[in-house]
């Protein structure tokens, strides 16, 4: 059964946010907070993450658990759907697999310029330092690295002890490896497309791309933004967005 934080279940619009890779879904929790009394926010918890009973499989079949979600708890489709990161790339997946799944649809840092060598090296990388990542001083450093709101630490860490290390693998491959399909350019949905200026130069060009391919879509890079930035460590303005769309 996929896990599920809900937040203003009273509301009838669904709004459904996707968390990054490594994370969960404590990384929206203040933009949650700040839609709770517009929307009825839910706030999956994606597959071999944190609180998760499932293994990851793959960005196509977490879209379809997703779709499935949806099917059977909002009659196919929702007002809106955003994700982050790997969340992004999973929620780019559901658009190609479901054009109408969703009214308005915000992706935020979604990779979608493969990277065979990242692939190649997740593995022996995870063979060697799973064991650090479950120190606290090594979570600590690695959280200073993300730049994440420091009072996500301890949510953070304890779900980051939860991640088996085969999970952290195929999820970290999947990220590196995916490609936005080409029905994607059908997605009825109007599309936000969002990148930090801050962030690696082959995400300004997957943003890019995906704008390229999502003909009703509206791009933008966010000034002094690093990767995961705008959702979570500047929620105001990430929920006003999505308040201003109601």
């Amino acid at each position: 059964m996929m896990q599920v934080i809900e937040y203003g279940k009273d509301h009838r619009d669904v709004v459904m946010l996707l968390h990054g890779g490594g994370l969960s879904w404590w990384s929206y929790r203040h933009v949650a907070e700040l839609l709770q009394g517009t929307y009825h926010v839910v706030l999956p918890i994606l597959d071999g993450h944190g609180e998760s009973e499932r293994d990851f499989i793959s960005i196509e079949e977490q879209a379809r658990e997703l779709l499935a979600y949806i099917d059977e708890n909002f009659q196919g489709k929702v007002f809106l759907l955003g994700g982050l990161s790997l969340g992004a790339q999973v929620a780019a997946e559901m658009l190609a697999q479901r054009g109408n799944v969703c009214s308005y649809a915000v992706l935020e840092s979604a990779l979608i310029e493969p990277m065979p060598i990242t692939r190649c090296l997740v593995k022996p990388m995870l063979d060697c330092s799973y064991g650090l990542i479950q120190k606290r001083w090594f979570s600590k450093l690695q959280f200073w690295y993300l730049h994440i709101n420091p009072d996500l630490f301890e949510e953070y860490y304890a779900d980051t002890c939860r991640i088996s290390k085969e999970n952290m693998i195929r999820f970290l491959q999947a990220n590196a490896s995916y490609t936005a399909k080409e029905s994607l350019c059908s997605a009825q949905a109007k599309v936000y497309i969002f990148v930090g200026k801050k962030e690696q130069p082959r995400m300004l060009r997957s943003a890019k791309k995906l704008h390229s391919m999502i003909s009703n879509s509206v791009f933008a890079c966010k000034e002094n933004m690093r990767h995961g930035d705008f959702s979570i460590n500047h929620p105001q303005e990430y929920a006003r967005l999505l308040m201003n769309l109601k």
